[in-house]
């Protein structure tokens, strides 16, 4: 959280008038509140549905490498 007001005395004492800084400070306010932040949580949760997926990959690769080899193992034997 920020503070609005503090925002706004900066802005006017670098020059903007009070109504531009308002405007500007609404702005900034409305932008914070609508941003989407993300967590170390969320990073954590999608690294692991990563590598689930990958695992998933691996496996079922691995299982039809085994069952080519097999299969071939087979009509040449």
């Amino acid at each position: 959280m920020f503070d609005t007001h503090a925002i706004a005395r900066s802005l006017t004492d670098a020059g903007f008038n009070p109504a531009q800084a308002d405007a500007i400070t609404a702005a900034v306010r409305e932008a914070h509140s609508a941003a989407d932040y993300v967590t170390r949580a969320d990073l954590r949760a999608d690294l692991l549905a990563l590598e689930l997926r990958l695992i998933k990959w691996i496996v079922g690769t691995a299982i039809g490498i085994v069952g080519a080899t097999v299969a071939i193992v087979r009509m040449l034997g």
